[in-house]
């Protein structure tokens, strides 16, 4: 068997075409001017001195009344519960069936472990010794009009934390109506249930229903 070389005669020097090492050093001088041109931009860091102003601050202070996009909060009674500086003692929205139960679930999964499903205080982290919950069963939390349960929950109050990066404003009222809910069925009297209906308060309950649902007074429509 016969191999074939095939080397270049000997004696023969051989070149390689100089358009390559030509491109390349174009591309050495041009590349990092253009990175350099892209990296200084020509702005201003926050916070960077800017000796054309007379504080020689770059960051200027925004105008009067400047709002940021998606933080226009023209409905004090929506997005704090209060006008005026004094809580509200309705709802700023209609609250449909529908969204009074989005408002029960948002309950259980925010407030029920502390408060309890009924909001009688005795929930799940209460029950394994942790600090107790307030009912809002007593006499005092059941006079309260629903922005100062607004304003509690956007901000917390005492040992409770604010939830309001956690649950959206719309949520948040959909809580106090539940809420409002809760509290009327733990203290509703028999002459409460419309007249018609006053014969199912004897039936037995459903299959599997809780016994504390027994006999429970339908809640009122929420007022708004």
């Amino acid at each position: 068997m016969t191999f074939r070389h095939r080397f270049a005669p000997r004696g023969r020097a051989t070149h390689a075409s100089p358009l390559p090492v030509l491109a390349l050093a174009v591309l050495a001088l041009v590349g990092p001017a253009c990175r350099q041109d892209m990296h200084d931009a020509p702005r201003y860091e926050a916070y960077e001195a800017n000796p054309f102003f007379a504080d020689q601050r770059a960051s200027r202070t925004p105008p009067a009344g400047t709002v940021a996009r998606g933080w226009l909060r023209e409905d004090d009674a929506l997005y704090t519960g209060k006008v005026n500086g004094q809580t509200v003692d309705y709802f700023p929205f209609a609250i449909a069936h529908d969204e009074l139960q989005r408002g029960q679930e948002r309950f259980n999964i925010y407030c029920s472990p502390c408060h309890g499903r009924l909001g009688d205080g005795n929930g799940m982290v209460v029950q394994r010794g942790l600090r107790q919950a307030a009912s809002y069963h007593n006499d005092r939390l059941r006079q309260e009009k629903p922005g100062y349960f607004f304003d509690v929950i956007t901000n917390g109050f005492g040992a409770m934390q604010g939830y309001a990066e956690q649950i959206p404003v719309h949520d948040r009222w959909l809580i106090v109506a539940y809420l409002r809910a809760l509290q009327f069925s733990q203290n509703a009297q028999v002459n409460d249930v419309p007249a018609e209906r006053r014969g199912e308060l004897d039936a037995a309950p459903a299959s599997g229903a809780p016994a504390a649902e027994a006999g429970r007074a339908a809640p009122p429509p929420v007022k708004h």
